[in-house]
């Protein structure tokens, strides 16, 4: 039986997608059509808890979901945002520091139009 050989990508453009909660980090890297290449999560990397949603959390997710997307040959990416986690500027900071260059920066957290029906009114 023959081993089935490894593809190696060549990727030069791609995206990297930032899902910060206030519970956890989720970081993703995909080419320009949304396959994804590689993630990691900060619960991944052995934070627990509140730490999770820590931007310190959120640079390490993120600079070990770069290193294998480096491996691809991610260049330029597009950084998607998404949620209301305190590590929004540590994972674009470290986007930077990796020495990627940004071609796009979009906040895609979703914003209610007018917000849930609110409780109706008790009686008594």
């Amino acid at each position: 039986m023959a081993k089935a050989k490894k593809i190696k990508k060549n990727i030069v453009n791609g995206r990297v997608y930032a899902q910060l909660t206030f519970n956890n980090t989720i970081v993703t890297a995909t080419d320009d059509s949304g396959n994804a290449l590689c993630w990691a999560s900060a619960g991944s990397h052995g934070f627990k808890g509140v730490k999770k949603s820590t931007p310190y959390a959120a640079q390490v997710t993120t600079e070990t979901v770069l290193k294998r997307a480096k491996d691809f040959g991610l260049e330029r990416v597009e950084v998607y945002v998404k949620g209301p986690g305190s590590g929004r500027e540590s994972v674009i900071r470290t986007v930077i520091n990796m020495g990627l260059s940004i071609t796009l920066l979009k906040d895609l957290t979703p914003i209610p139009h007018n917000g849930c029906r609110p409780k109706k009114a008790r009686h008594g």
